[in-house]
């Protein structure tokens, strides 16, 4: 990961804590995202936390969104593939 110089930022009055958005990038937080705040001495670290599942919503939504396909048309497609690799697998050991 590459490193960015360290920057002064104002935590505001309910403790909400604005990240640049180099940092942002660079750590791949998001909208969203859940981070782990870790006190060290008179430090904080803060990592992302990526929780799977919240991560797999944010994943389907947008597929969904950059496919065009539907709810529907995505699971039906789940299902074929899940039935080809099936066959992959199992016709190869019959031989």
């Amino acid at each position: 990961m590459e490193t960015a110089k360290a920057v002064i930022a104002e935590v505001k009055a309910r403790g909400e804590l604005t990240i640049p958005k180099k940092i942002r990038e660079m750590s791949h937080i998001e909208e969203g995202n859940v981070v782990s705040i870790l006190p060290v001495g008179d430090s904080l670290i803060i990592t992302p936390k990526i929780l799977e599942l919240d991560e797999a919503r944010r994943q389907l939504r947008k597929l969904l969104k950059t496919s065009g396909l539907t709810v529907e048309e995505l699971i039906e497609g789940v299902k074929e593939e899940r039935a080809e690799l099936f066959k992959e697998k199992y016709d190869a050991r019959k031989k």
